[in-house]
């Protein structure tokens, strides 16, 4: 990726100027929580990939105009919601049949998925915000050294102190803490406003 393409977050890039670049990104990063959660909730396999097809086909038609309110989860609440809206229109061509384990366990999931405040929808998004966390942290390493990402893997993701990391890895503490600093800004970039 280009310099001059990091001034915006993979949602703005979306949003203001989409690419095939971000629009593959993007579906990296989404379909595989999305799918997991439809199979989580024993959709059948068949339904949970159509599901996240379609999921993501509202997205990329709706996503030029999502307006982030700039409150917390806003862009992970509309995701949910276009989520639940899929779901609940499966729902409905298949009254009369069992969907996922049984009609009113599935809508009892929907119901809960569609309230904020649900345990269930908390739950979505704690999951969501660690996903997202783990699928840019593997889009982002290719983009630095190795040595880069080790000293920033060491110090944030296992907690080891950074003069212990200099040491490992024959760097200067102040390049373990600049190191840390230059892979947090690019995460923290990528992040904005897809997770808190």
């Amino acid at each position: 990726m280009l310099m001059a393409d990091t001034s915006l977050s993979l949602l703005e890039r979306l949003r203001l100027e989409p690419d095939t670049h971000s629009w593959q990104r993007f579906v990296e990063l989404y379909q595989p929580l999305i799918r997991g959660w439809l199979r989580r909730y024993e959709v059948s396999p068949q339904d949970a990939e159509d599901l996240s097809q379609e999921v993501m086909a509202v997205v990329v038609q709706e996503l030029p105009h999502f307006q982030h309110n700039q409150q917390i989860g806003a862009f992970r609440h509309w995701l949910r919601t276009v989520t639940v809206n899929r779901l609940r229109i499966l729902w409905r061509t298949r009254q009369g049949r069992d969907v996922a384990t049984g009609d009113s366990k599935f809508a009892q999931m929907l119901e809960q998925l569609a309230d904020p405040t649900s345990s269930l929808s908390r739950l979505w998004d704690q999951q969501h915000d660690q996903h997202v966390a783990r699928r840019l942290m593997a889009l982002v390493e290719p983009q630095f050294e190795p040595k880069t990402w080790q000293a920033f893997r060491r110090v944030v993701v296992d907690g080891v102190r950074a003069a212990t990391v200099a040491e490992e890895l024959g760097m200067s503490v102040n390049a373990v803490l600049l190191a840390k600093s230059r892979v947090l800004a690019r995460l923290r970039q990528e992040m904005r406003g897809l997770t808190d």
